[in-house]
């Protein structure tokens, strides 16, 4: 199966390069390496926050070891920190980071929100809204009033004490206006990321068929998108892999892709079995998940198409990885969030080298 890349929009951009760090492992090792993937070419990083160690104070951690690179958090989920916290929080690690801080947001799902933190997990779209109104009222160092359905700002007295009075962040942010992403998946949340936010971090970004599943919801956002917000841009995610004898590493993607696919979720809902029939893999959008919830991991990885796994990734010869490159950009990919493939830090480091002098050729 051969497609060609649709763009969900079209303008002109240099391609940057980022990646994403997780929260476990030894933390002072990967920041070292991070200092090296700054130097080789790599443009963001995202630092990942689940139930491990918070990502704030790693964060801090990276603005004191880089001075070029973009620090996002990828991403901080909209429950468990009030949008006044929030914005204090998005505020001070600008402050810290010489103003190269992106406020990566999503909603996280139940298992997380209401099994570790024990919220409530609900209206993420509405909620996201008002947290990102309330950010940016307190960026701009405004009294902060929100009559919200989610969020009011002072608290009424008929739920608090009576006693609240409205307040304006102490400090002066570096910026008023902090670029905010948001990790976005469904038609009505993509919608409302291309309203209003600067950034989208889609997953598992099809280039040939990323128009066919989010393009009308990108438009309708977009037709109510403030323009001073400028072009919407888009964090794609693929795993990165350039070598003439890296076939292999397709296998080291498809358990994870299994899980999403198969095991995100119950038949009938999960997001990303419908992703992958939206990319027009039904029938093996079926087989994964009924091999994942009867147990069979191993089979269920087996079933993901070495077709999709290429579709979404990086992997491949230099001349391949420069297609795959433009076919990213011609579909509106801003920036390839990317995965290095390599058994050590070297290998990594070389990954970004590699596809910085093929996006820079």
């Amino acid at each position: 199966m051969s497609y060609e890349a649709v763009p969900l929009f079209e303008w002109s951009v240099r391609v940057r390069i980022g990646t994403q760090i997780t929260y476990s492992g030894g933390f002072a090792e990967t920041v070292a390496e991070v200092a090296d993937l700054e130097r080789a070419g790599l443009d963001i990083v995202f630092m990942a926050e689940a139930y491990s160690f918070d990502a704030v104070s790693q964060l801090g951690y990276l603005a004191a070891k880089t001075t070029t690179l973009k620090l996002a958090s990828g991403i901080f989920q909209i429950y468990t920190r009030t949008p006044s916290l929030m914005a204090m929080t998005a505020a001070g690690l600008d402050f810290v980071s010489d103003g190269r801080f992106v406020l990566g947001l999503g909603a996280s799902g139940p298992q997380v929100i209401e099994g570790f933190h024990g919220v409530r997990y609900d209206a993420p779209i509405g909620r996201t809204r008002e947290l990102v109104d309330i950010c940016r009222q307190v960026w701009r160092r405004e009294k902060v009033q929100y009559d919200g359905k989610y969020y009011q700002i002072p608290l009424p007295a008929e739920k608090g004490t009576g006693l609240g009075k409205p307040l304006k962040i102490i400090n002066h942010p570096v910026r008023e206006k902090i670029p905010i992403v948001i990790a976005a998946l469904g038609p009505k949340n993509v919608e409302l990321t291309a309203e209003i936010a600067e950034g989208w971090q889609p997953i598992f970004f099809h280039p040939e068929r990323a128009n066919d599943v989010w393009g009308d919801a990108i438009a309708k956002g977009k037709a109510k998108r403030d323009p001073s917000l400028g072009e919407l841009e888009i964090y794609a995610g693929p795993a990165l892999a350039i070598g003439d004898d890296v076939d292999h590493m397709l296998e080291w993607i498809k358990p994870h892709l299994a899980l999403y696919i198969g095991g995100m979720g119950a038949r009938g809902k999960n997001f990303y079995n419908d992703l992958a029939c939206r990319y027009g893999y039904e029938a093996e959008a079926k087989t994964i998940q009924d091999l994942y919830l009867d147990g069979k991991k191993q089979e269920a990885a087996a079933a993901v198409p070495d077709e999709l796994v290429r579709a979404i990734s990086l992997i491949g010869p230099e001349g391949y990885v420069r297609e795959r490159v433009a076919a990213f950009k011609e579909a509106g990919a801003t920036t390839l969030t990317v995965n290095a493939i390599a058994p050590d830090s070297a290998g990594r480091v070389a990954q970004i080298e590699k596809l910085r002098a093929i996006i820079d050729a």
